[in-house]
């Protein structure tokens, strides 16, 4: 048993603490800035709303764009992922640089472009890395592990932000500058990286260009199912800040406290949880996930029907435990199952088509939540919740198992292709003491 529990805490540790402080900067800087880039746009450059939103639309657009030709990128380059990566934040970097010399419009439009690029194309190539860090078939810990130091960083950061935005357009220069100061610090923390040798099969060599089509089965499937699972990121954002104000008049505050409690829950439980599922298929835990997702939909609507007063406030935040724990399944199957479904020669490819159909649900989620909402509380609860089920039981039936059923969620004992299509265990990375996190 403790020989297990050892185990089960280096493969959690598998990054390196050299990764953990680039990803821990960088999330920091990330959340000194990215709450308030509508902000700064309006009271630092003096924008109108609609050319600043029109702006920060176009860079998402333009991110996911970028996608699948940074998927080919990894791919191509099998051997170092740390360059994807640090291509992210020197991008990040440019796009923060822009925006500290921005004096109108179109500076502001080159900046979001700039964000937008490295913003959508990091949890790919962050993935991918992270894939190659690991043992083979035993990423979905370590990938938990950086989602949960990520949050954490984005939301220290963000409570910095909040408490110093009050100074005005200053401070939110300062922010900035912090921000593109944290992202070129973690590229310079990427680059020294020791990567582990990655050994191609001559077989993969040869017949890299003919297997360039080649598709996984079920894969599509998981991909076009992520659409109605992503939605959930953005119901606790969008729809429930209307939910609380507009339906049951309860204070704006509120929202504040349910995304700040839902941040610490993520924080802390979400390697517990992957690690504890790891005796579980990942397609039943992301099969799981969906039910639960469904159920706080459903719950969310009877909180919704309560009426005003406090007792229909409390409900939702009983509720958002539940949608919390869904969140946390979700977030640390899906990913895991790409990486762990997709051959090693595939996986940049397999990643950004993930990211994209993840990209696509982020980007249209505010308009159609609050459309439905505005039509109905019924409409969008039931539609949420219905949809949910149905991509559920399609990652049941039909998307990829690796190693056949009864492998771990953390990937113990994989014996399907491996995420990284290494041979053997990097000795360097199993005597890492970081610790780690686990993220879009």
């Amino acid at each position: 048993m403790i020989h297990g529990r050892r185990h089960r805490t280096v493969t959690v540790m598998r990054f390196g603490s050299r990764y953990a402080a680039a990803l821990t900067v960088d999330a920091v800087g990330a959340g000194l800035l990215r709450p308030f880039l509508v902000v700064y746009g309006l009271s630092v450059l003096h924008l109108n709303p609609a050319a600043t939103g029109l702006a920060l639309s176009a860079g998402l657009l333009a991110g996911l764009l970028a996608v699948p030709l940074v998927g080919r990128w990894i791919d191509a380059a099998h051997a170092n992922r740390l360059l994807p990566v640090f291509a992210t934040l020197v991008v990040r970097v440019a796009g923060v640089g822009v925006l500290l010399a921005a004096h109108g419009v179109a500076a502001f439009a080159v900046a979001s472009l700039l964000l937008g690029i490295g913003n959508q194309v990091w949890p790919p190539a962050h993935a991918a890395l992270v894939a190659a860090l690991a043992a083979p078939g035993s990423a979905d810990a370590p990938l938990a592990a950086a989602r949960s130091l990520r949050n954490a960083g984005l939301g220290a950061g963000a409570l910095v932000a909040a408490l110093a935005v009050a100074g005005g357009p200053g401070v939110l220069r300062l922010l900035a500058a912090g921000t593109a100061a944290g992202y070129a610090i973690a590229a310079i923390l990427v680059l020294t990286v020791t990567m582990p040798a990655v050994p191609v099969p001559a077989s993969a060599s040869r017949a890299a260009a003919p297997r360039s089509r080649e598709r996984v089965p079920g894969m599509a499937v998981l991909v076009w199912a992520n659409l109605p699972f992503a939605l959930c990121f953005a119901v606790l954002e969008v729809a429930i800040p209307v939910v609380l104000t507009e339906h049951l008049g309860a204070s704006a505050a509120w929202s504040a406290i349910l995304f700040a409690g839902n941040t610490v829950l993520v924080v802390a439980l979400q390697v517990h949880l992957v690690v504890r599922l790891a005796h579980r298929s990942r397609r039943a835990v992301l099969a799981g996930s969906g039910v639960v997702l469904a159920a706080s939909y459903l719950g969310f609507w009877a909180s919704d029907g309560m009426g005003g007063g406090m007792g229909g406030v409390a409900a939702i935040c009983v509720v958002a435990v539940a949608y919390t724990i869904g969140e946390i399944l979700y977030a640390g199957s899906g990913t895991a199952l790409v990486t762990a479904a997709a051959p090693p020669h595939r996986l940049g490819r397999a990643l950004a088509q993930w990211q994209l159909s993840t990209g696509l649900a982020n980007a249209a989620a505010p308009a159609l939540l609050l459309a439905l909402l505005a039509a109905s509380p019924a409409l969008l609860w039931s539609l949420l919740a219905g949809t949910t089920l149905a991509a559920a039981f399609a990652v049941h039936r039909w998307a990829p198992e690796p190693g056949g059923a009864g492998q771990g969620s953390a990937g113990q004992g994989s014996t399907g292709q491996g995420s990284t299509g290494q041979a053997q265990c990097n000795p360097v990375l199993s005597t890492s003491s970081t610790r780690s996190r686990g993220m879009p």
